[in-house]
Formats: C-alpha cells, structure tokens, sequence
C-alpha cells in the first residue's frame, strides 16, 4: 500500500471512529443521551470485591501531583451485586470489562447502558453506578486517578 492510500485509509478509520462517537457518548445510544437524575440509585456496594492491584504515588513521579495516585484495580461483581453510586468528577477512571456483562446507569443517559467482556468504558465527569443483571460474576479492571485518599467510593 502506497503512503495515499494508507494516509486515506487513517482518515477513513479515524473518521468512522469519530462518527461512531458522536453517535454515542460512553456506549449510552445518540436518542437517550441527556440528564439523568440518577433518584433511587444504591449507595451501598453488593456483592463486590474490589481489590487495588498496584498504584503510583503521582507526587513521587516527573508529573508530580501532590496527594494523587495512579491505581490500578480488579473489581468482581457477583450475581445481582451493585457497583454504587459515585462520582467521577476528581477521579478519571477507564474500566475494562473482563468477564461477564454488566449494566451502568449514567448521569448522561436516559436508560441502562450494557457492557460486554472486551467492552471499555471512560468514565470522567459523570455520577453512575452498575448492576450485574446477569447470572454469572461479572471481572473489571479499573484504572484512575484517585486524589482524595479517603474516598472509599469504587
């Protein structure tokens, strides 16, 4: 392939990606996005074992961020289990689904948003929580930005 056509075929993907995201933000579908109240939503964890992996003092690193760690976590969620709700507005997070299938209910979307294992979900700026609707565990990864050493939320 000549440099043209790979240069075309970068703007073509890069386009569809950008298409696809304007089509929807974070999975939630173009026709439900907007406020969600997110009233009634749990405040206590069910059924999950959050475990931190490992995590970087950030004030120790060339960014230094002072009272700010880069962490890493693995997060099982039983059957019915609930991931409650929290907000992501100091704490950036990406989730990767592992295993299973998992609901998140978002501040930015009207209804339930599915993610299957493979899926990733970019979480920054919004309030949500999640329920394993499914009969299996469901296994995340979760890497943020955590700056409040006393928030205790997943």
């Amino acid at each position: 392939m000549n440099m043209r056509n790979l240069t075309a075929a970068a703007f073509l993907a890069g386009t569809t990606m950008l298409a696809a995201t304007a089509a929807s933000a974070n999975g939630c579908p173009a026709n439900q996005m907007g406020q969600n109240a997110l009233s009634n939503a749990p405040t206590k964890p069910v059924g999950v074992t959050d475990t931190v992996l490992e995590s970087i003092d950030l004030a120790q690193q060339m960014v230094k961020l002072d009272d700010h760690k880069l962490r890493i976590r693995r997060l099982e969620i039983q059957p019915g289990g609930i991931v409650p709700l929290h907000d992501h507005a100091d704490r950036p997070a990406l989730i990767y689904i592992v295993s299973g299938e998992i609901t998140e209910f978002a501040s930015d979307c009207k209804t339930g948003i599915v993610h299957k294992a493979g899926d990733s979900s970019r979480d920054a700026d919004l309030k949500h929580w999640w329920k394993n609707m499914s009969k299996k565990p469901v296994a995340l990864i979760s890497a943020d930005i955590l700056h409040d050493a006393m928030d205790m939320n997943m």
